[in-house]
């Protein structure tokens, strides 16, 4: 009940200040358009990777003029280091951050993706897009994954403990797409529709916690699951930059029908609520309070591997502190603030510090008994100025001794 009042206060304050959000957008428009602009490409004072490494090979100072706009910013990182979720891993990540119009009239689209290799022989394929039209008329959206993962489940609800852990092996298709078409004119609401899967399949469990009666086999784990549905979308999203935003607000309801007409296994429906609210704490900086509050609810009967779990959002970051899939629910609320601060006048080098709370109901009484907190500390280094992203380097803490690195190319939300 505890973590249920957090998560709905939360909710209230991040939708608080719609209505005079979207008056101010009607009376600034084009101040906003100005604003937008200045973002991406009068960045000659900011500094990124690129200009280190420019400064450190050539003799010549870069320029201080205006930088003329990029058709396209592209950010790739390949990389080699430990997290908590992979151990040791060899990791290619990138995003490409484009208009779609030579205006500007519409959002910054973004196209991301990564592969992934690690010690636990986790192999991951992800590629998810986020795609403007002009004066946002309409937002696509895909987020399209393979992988063989092998993975630690530790039960359901929030009361298990690390002794629990039975690892699983599984492989994994998912393929989600939705469109969203602009509902109010000159304001930021939208009504989307999509379709989603979920494959697993060769699921097997291989510790010995296989050889006792484990939450996975008492749930009724299968060799292999399909979910497939169609989901309704309810978008309200006045941020510019989905990658770092400055400001603005987020809020998606998204409900998912699931249907055995539609090669599902069962008939089963899910509701999500994923709302963010950024403040820029001052004029005279970049520094920003971030607020994210997130609720996952089931109805009906998920398969085991698509029940509600810790880092089970699109972006798999929910839960800073602890391992994916750390906790699983048939239902999850979640609580996350961030404050986001230079430390360099040249935006080369920033930091973050972040605080987090997750339930999970329990397997016997469908409940939430407890709250999951995590918290935690970060740098963050610029490798794209003119999109703004940044290399998002993490470590966070847990309960039961919960701790590790965390990585990301972008902001975590």
């Amino acid at each position: 009940m505890k973590a249920f009042t957090l998560i709905i206060i939360a909710v209230l304050y991040s939708l608080e200040g719609f209505s005079q959000t979207d008056s101010l957008r009607l009376k600034q428009k084009n101040t906003d358009n100005i604003i937008l602009e200045q973002s991406f490409i009068d960045s000659s004072k900011q500094k990124d990777v690129g200009d280190l490494i420019s400064k450190i090979f050539t003799k010549k100072a870069s320029s201080t003029k205006t930088q003329p706009t990029k058709k396209l910013s592209i950010s790739v990182i390949p990389s080699a280091g430990y997290t908590l979720t992979t151990g040791f891993a060899a990791d290619l990540t990138g995003n490409g951050a484009f208009f779609t119009t030579s205006d500007h009239h519409e959002n910054l689209s973004v196209v991301d993706g990564d592969l992934s290799y690690d010690v636990k022989l986790q192999k991951i394929f992800v590629s998810r897009s986020e795609i403007w039209t002009n004066n946002n008329s309409y937002k696509i959206t895909s987020d399209i994954r393979w992988q063989e993962f092998p993975e630690d489940t530790y039960g359901i609800g929030t009361t298990t403990l690390p002794a629990n852990a039975d690892p699983l092996l599984f492989f994994y298709t998912k393929v989600y797409a939705t469109l969203y078409k602009k509902i109010v004119p000159d304001a930021d609401y939208y009504l989307g529709l999509g379709y989603n899967l979920d494959h697993h399949y060769n699921i097997k469990e291989t510790g010995i916690q296989s050889k006792m009666t484990t939450d996975f086999k008492t749930y009724g784990g299968a060799a292999a699951t399909t979910s497939s549905g169609v989901n309704i979308n309810f978008l309200y999203d006045s941020r510019k930059n989905t990658i770092n935003a400055l400001n603005g607000i987020y809020a998606n309801i998204t409900y998912t029908q699931n249907l055995i007409w539609l090669c599902s296994n069962s008939n089963w429906e899910q509701l999500q609520l994923d709302f963010r609210k950024y403040i820029k704490v001052s004029q005279r900086s970049n520094n920003v309070l971030a607020l994210w509050s997130f609720v996952w609810l089931t109805k009906g009967n998920p398969p085991y591997l698509d029940l509600p779990y810790t880092g089970g959002d699109t972006f798999n970051n929910t839960g800073r502190g602890y391992i994916q899939g750390r906790f699983t629910g048939r239902d999850m609320l979640y609580i996350e603030s961030e404050y986001r601060f230079g430390i360099t006048p040249n935006g080369l080098i920033g930091g973050v510090l972040f605080a987090n709370a997750e339930s999970l109901t329990e397997l016997k009484t469908n409940a939430f008994e407890t709250v999951a907190p995590g918290a935690g500390a970060g740098l963050r280094i610029k490798v794209n100025k003119h999109s703004n992203t940044n290399v998002s380097i993490d470590y966070g803490f847990g309960i039961h001794g919960s701790h590790g690195f965390f990585v990301n190319l972008g902001e975590v939300f």
